[in-house]
């Protein structure tokens, strides 16, 4: 009976918290599906006439469409520069055993107590004497740079947890380590990839406060700074707004969909282990 109860209670929290995460898209959703007029005399009404026209609006906004494109370049280039160098250096630190290889891991993840924040004034300094100040690759560096230490840990984490028999199998067969690493163990540690690769764009696509700071061309603006002179451009107009704001997170949906299975396979991981 207690077993019941138990099951029924985190059944019940596990809908809570489903229906409390979903709510907020589906408001999203039907708000952006609405005519600014028949949003502002009732904000809580089912759009059950479709008005599509918000998303052909945003969309013949060419600055909001450049805005979009940044992001996507600015996000993606970033996630090669980190999953590269987290499968690179997590594989050596995590099947590889070698003098200092303790103080090589504490100076990885001694960059993940530095707020980028607190580093403003010299990443400004260092991306002007590289001549990358009001460039994407610049703070495609600049964001690779902050999220390679929990990039590191993370897949160092995954490559400890593979038996060595596997490496040992394929070198025996003639692999090089590179083979090893991209034939053997990659396929094995995509849960760790998809984690890597989620969490590292969340807060690259969503973050203001770089591209402000090193991004000064309007033409080459990510789509958060986009949302604001949108905002300013549209304030009264709440169906476009809307469409803008999902149309913006569309990108992340879409990622979050596609290596879902792998991610949750990740965070479950080490749940079923004794």
């Amino acid at each position: 009976m207690k077993l019941l109860t138990s099951k029924v209670f985190f059944r019940a929290v596990l809908i809570f918290n489903s229906f409390s995460i979903l709510l907020p898209v589906f408001f999203l959703i039907n708000s952006s599906l609405r005519s600014s007029n028949d949003f502002a005399s009732n904000p809580m009404k089912l759009a059950t006439h479709p008005y599509w026209q918000n998303f052909s609006q945003v969309w013949a906004d060419g600055a909001f469409a450049t805005y979009l494109k940044n992001s996507v370049i600015i996000t993606g280039g970033s996630l090669i520069f980190i999953l590269v160098f987290s499968l690179g250096a997590g594989f050596v630190l995590g099947r590889y055993s070698f003098k200092g290889q303790s103080l090589v891991t504490g100076f990885i993840l001694s960059g993940m107590l530095v707020p980028a924040k607190l580093a403003i004034l010299p990443l400004f300094i260092q991306l002007k004497w590289m001549h990358l100040l009001d460039s994407q690759l610049g703070l495609i560096l600049v964001y690779a740079s902050g999220a390679l230490p929990a990039g590191i840990f993370i897949m160092s984490g995954f490559f400890r947890s593979l038996p060595v028999d596997l490496d040992n199998a394929a070198r025996v067969d003639g692999a090089s380590e590179l083979q090893v690493l991209r034939k053997v163990l990659v396929p094995l540690v995509k849960p760790g990839i998809a984690i890597v690769a989620i969490y590292s764009a969340i807060p690259i696509w969503n973050d203001f406060f770089l591209p402000l700071v090193f991004i000064q061309s309007p033409e080459k603006k990510t789509i958060m700074q986009g949302l604001t002179l949108f905002f300013g451009e549209y304030s009264s107009q709440w169906g476009i707004i809307f469409a803008g704001l999902l149309i913006a997170a569309l990108p992340l949906i879409i990622l979050y969909l596609v290596l879902s299975e792998q991610f949750i396979k990740g965070l479950t991981a080490g749940a079923v282990k004794g």
